[in-house]
């Protein structure tokens, strides 16, 4: 079998920190065609962005189980890290590196798993879709196109291998603010739009009537970023501020514009910048107990579990004629985006052993 462990280090190792994902993609494509598989390599659309490739892969003619990752990582300022952010070391049972828990590890993963059960099932079918940009909004996922139709994804995102059934939705906002420019001497004769905007985003932040999902839990909403003014001595006519809203089942996008629009004021401009909608996965059908039971067996009994962040899988699902979405990965939740990432060596080689379940499991359903 591929070494999971070893290709997560290959993979932390090269540096996909907000981009340039095609070396990596270059690194997965040929294991993936050694193995049998159809790969295709889409580049990214635009001048602005090179070194962006999404990656698909497919073998057998039948209905396949998908399996997706991105490749892409958050950006590492490695002065603030104790250890270089593309280490790939191992120390103990962590693995070391930006990306390793989020999500190269699950990526591995599924390399590993994918080209295992395609060497011992001469009729596999299984799909395995790899992403750029996901990190930024599920770019690469929106530029796919001519995806088989799929019953079930599953995204290895980090969970820490267990087994979440839906995400949070995610609705970015840019609200803008104008005013008059004068100088600072004189500011009675303008009009201060950081000030305005200060204000809007004060009561934003300071608002806890935000509604909850007995599944998903709470929607929340985080000020990101607040631009405004050039100097001192000039009244701002320009403010500009971003926010994170995560929208659950009964929150949709619509009702999270409405209630911003009621905090900031008449005068703000709301413009959406990204609308990925929430996932939620009924645990009580029949195909998603049955792959559940594969990854973990013996707990199907458990109350389903729901992430926070968003996945690929909020655009994938309507390129897969909307499958049923699991996620399940070896890398952590609590060590996602943080300084000094890692991943447990151990977890990642369960959860490639888990991964073959699942596809066994699939077969047997074929």
């Amino acid at each position: 079998m591929l070494d999971p462990v070893a290709l997560t280090q290959q993979l932390v190792r090269l540096d996909t920190r907000a981009g340039n994902e095609k070396p990596a993609a270059q690194l997965l494509a040929p294991l993936l065609r050694d193995a049998g598989f159809t790969v295709r390599m889409e580049e990214g659309e635009g001048k602005e962005e090179p070194g962006r490739a999404n990656l698909v892969a497919r073998t057998g003619t039948g209905t396949p189980i998908t399996l997706t990752g991105h490749l892409d990582t958050v950006p590492a300022d490695a002065a603030s890290w104790s250890f270089d952010p593309l280490s790939g070391d191992i120390r103990d049972d962590r693995l070391l590196g930006r990306g390793s828990s989020d999500m190269k590890a699950g990526v591995a993963c599924i390399l590993a798993a994918a080209i295992e059960h395609s060497a011992r099932c001469a009729d596999a079918n299984v799909q395995v879709v790899l992403t750029f940009g996901e990190e930024t909004g599920c770019d690469g996922a929106a530029q796919l196109d001519d995806l088989t139709p799929s019953p079930v994804v599953l995204v290895a995102e980090p969970t820490g291998n267990q087994v979440v059934l839906g995400h949070k939705g995610a609705l970015w906002l840019r609200l803008t603010a104008h005013g008059r420019s004068a100088h600072g001497s004189r500011p009675e004769l303008g009009v201060n739009a950081l000030a305005a905007l200060a204000g809007a985003a004060t009561r934003i932040h300071g608002h806890d009537g935000w509604p909850s999902s007995g599944t998903h839990g709470a929607a929340t909403v985080n000020v990101g970023t607040f631009h405004a003014g050039v100097q001192p001595n000039l009244v701002p006519d320009h403010a500009e501020l971003m926010l994170d809203i995560r929208t659950v089942p009964g929150f949709t996008s619509g009702d999270a514009v409405s209630a911003i629009r009621r905090l900031a004021g008449p005068d703000t401009d709301i413009d959406a910048v990204l609308d990925l909608p929430s996932i939620a996965t009924d645990p009580g059908d029949g195909l998603v107990k049955t792959l559940t039971a594969a990854l973990r067996p013996g707990e199907t009994d458990r109350d389903p579990q729901y992430a926070t962040y968003f996945t690929d899988a909020s655009v994938l699902t309507g390129k897969l004629n909307s499958p049923a979405v699991i996620l399940y990965g070896p890398g952590e939740p609590d060590q996602a985006h943080v300084t000094d990432e890692t991943c447990s060596v151990s977890g990642i080689t369960s959860a490639t052993k888990a991964m073959l379940r699942l596809l066994d499991a699939w077969q047997d359903l074929a």
